[in-house]
């Protein structure tokens, strides 16, 4: 697909932000499904929990679906009920309005993340790596599984697997940035678990790549080279000229931060972009220091 019209979900979130820019730069059209009401005709309202008519749908050459509840916080029972539910039925409400739509789009691309695979130590995960335990892991299980009628309709559909994606103006950066400037950051727990990266801006090429490419199914949107935690700790301090001398022991990350703290920060994911290696893509951040310098302006 060339360029054309394109529905986005989550177009406000931190992906988004980046995301609808590079969309208009490379010519496409964009139209955004938001929760409230209509600003202007670029603008259809949504509620992901309710079924979509198909006419809403219709007539876009491509989807991009990036809304969800953000995984950040304290997992009570009610905000992972909030987590999944609000990736599982927004998708499976879009895929199903696309598949009855009379004029379907090429390409579906939802949002998805290495969750998948779980906790793995120093296995190398592809694509075509199982998937693993933890509520992670069985959400993105089912996320993915809801866009299967948009699938089954033709329609090609790609899941991109996110990983820690590093930017200014959220996600999980901005959060660790006070202790580091105030040389107080350091590894969290044994700092030997992979922290698999990635700069906005690649996830952002990375969705416009999967538009104008061949690829389906999962794709790892991920920088060539991951990390460990300690290796991590060691980029940041040395972009902000502060020592890391500070560890978070595992108990702690626990404690301040209960099972997120243990599926995020603790758990180890050395994660390969296999596909977006294969089918020509080019990274424009593969190394993490120079990433932290370009978006912390060092």
């Amino acid at each position: 697909m060339n360029t054309g019209r394109v529905l986005v979900s989550g177009a406000s979130g931190l992906i988004g932000a980046a995301l609808v820019p590079s969309l208009i730069v490379a010519g496409y059209r964009v139209v955004r499904l938001v929760r409230g009401a209509p600003a202007n005709q670029y603008q259809i309202t949504w509620d992901p929990a309710q079924e979509l008519s198909s006419d809403l749908v219709s007539g876009f050459d491509a989807i991009i679906h990036l809304a969800g509840e953000s995984i950040v916080g304290r997992w009570t029972a009610a905000k992972k009920e909030r987590i999944l539910e609000s990736r599982v039925q927004g998708t499976r409400h879009l895929a199903e309005a696309m598949a009855k739509a009379s004029q379907r789009p090429e390409v579906f691309v939802s949002a998805s993340a290495i969750g998948y695979y779980g906790d793995r130590g120093d296995e190398i995960l592809q694509e075509e790596s199982s998937s693993g335990g933890g509520f992670l892991a069985d959400v993105v299980r089912q996320w993915e599984a809801a866009a299967q009628p948009a699938r089954d309709a033709g329609i090609r559909t790609v899941h991109t697997r996110f990983g820690l994606v590093l930017s200014r103006d959220g996600g999980a950066l901005p959060k660790m940035l006070p202790p580091f400037r105030m040389g107080l950051g350091g590894r969290v727990g044994s700092g030997r678990q992979w922290w698999s990266w990635v700069h906005v801006a690649d996830v952002a090429g990375a969705i416009l790549h999967a538009l104008k490419s061949e690829v389906n199914g999962p794709v790892n949107v991920v920088a060539p080279n991951p990390v460990t935690n300690a290796e991590f700790t060691t980029a940041l301090g040395t972009v902000l000229s502060r020592p890391t001398i500070f560890p978070m022991p595992a108990f702690a990350a626990r404690l301040a931060f209960g099972q997120m703290g243990d599926e995020l920060l603790l758990a180890s994911q050395r994660v390969d972009p296999a596909k977006l290696n294969a089918s020509g893509y080019k990274f424009q951040y593969s190394d993490l220091q120079v990433a932290l310098r370009e978006i912390l302006k060092r």
